[in-house]
């Protein structure tokens, strides 16, 4: 149903390495499903909520948030965990999700997707028919 993408990953020892960001701006996320609707929950803390654009484009789901940064000129920075820039995050999503119907809402930090699952690919129940000479000889 899901595929999680985290391109270039495997650069952030490099940038370490050669002076880049120690801290990456991340968007952890969690994913599952309730009943017939699937959800995906990324945390953007610190993010304006005018910032955040979603779009699917052939399945891909493309999150995207600004966080700014909060220093204060005249200030000498100890610690910077908080990183700021632009957030982005990849999920493929299965043809079994009704994209069309896909309802993002963010509160305390927390982006909030629903996707229902798809019509065609709910459960049903299969209506077996049986010949009337079956019922006959029974």
């Amino acid at each position: 149903m899901l595929l999680r993408t985290a391109p270039f990953r495997t650069f952030d020892a490099f940038d370490q390495f050669f002076g880049g960001p120690a801290v990456r701006v991340a968007a952890p996320l969690d994913a599952y499903r309730d009943g017939d609707t699937f959800y995906v929950e990324i945390d953007l803390p610190g993010v304006d909520p005018a910032t955040i654009d979603a779009t699917v484009d052939r399945n891909v789901l493309t999150v995207r948030a600004e966080r700014t940064s909060t220093q204060r000129e005249g200030v000498r920075r100890v610690i910077t965990e908080r990183a700021a820039g632009t957030v982005t995050r990849r999920l493929v999503l299965g043809d079994t999700l009704d994209t069309d119907r896909l309802e993002a809402s963010y509160d305390a930090g927390v982006l909030t997707l629903s996707i229902p699952v798809a019509e065609k690919a709910r459960p049903r129940k299969i209506e077996i028919n049986t010949s009337q000479r079956e019922l006959a000889n029974a």
